[in-house]
């Protein structure tokens, strides 16, 4: 039979990754990716440098933005799901 633990130590741990993720990480991201934006604006900022950013720089950020949102979700969920996991087979 495999070792099933958590810990007060883990558990607080989890809690606090989940308020790292609910009380503003995803906020910011999305405040970058409106800043992106409007630098993307050829009417706020342009330039050859300018082009670059919203031609190459600026979409690739924006997928990596919007791809890290998406993980840090499903890493939200699964913590949350293995935790409970393991404290339903006795792991407290």
């Amino acid at each position: 039979m495999a070792r099933v633990v958590s810990t007060d130590t883990a558990r607080d741990a989890i809690g606090r990754m989940q308020q790292i993720i609910n009380s503003g990480l995803s906020q910011e991201i999305q405040n970058l990716e409106r800043e992106g934006q409007l630098l993307s604006d050829p009417n706020n900022w342009d330039g050859g440098l300018a082009v670059q950013f919203r031609a190459d720089i600026w979409p690739q950020t924006k997928t990596a933005l919007d791809n890290a949102v998406t993980q840090l979700g499903a890493l939200q969920q699964k913590v949350s799901q293995i935790n409970t996991d393991i404290m339903n087979a006795g792991g407290n």
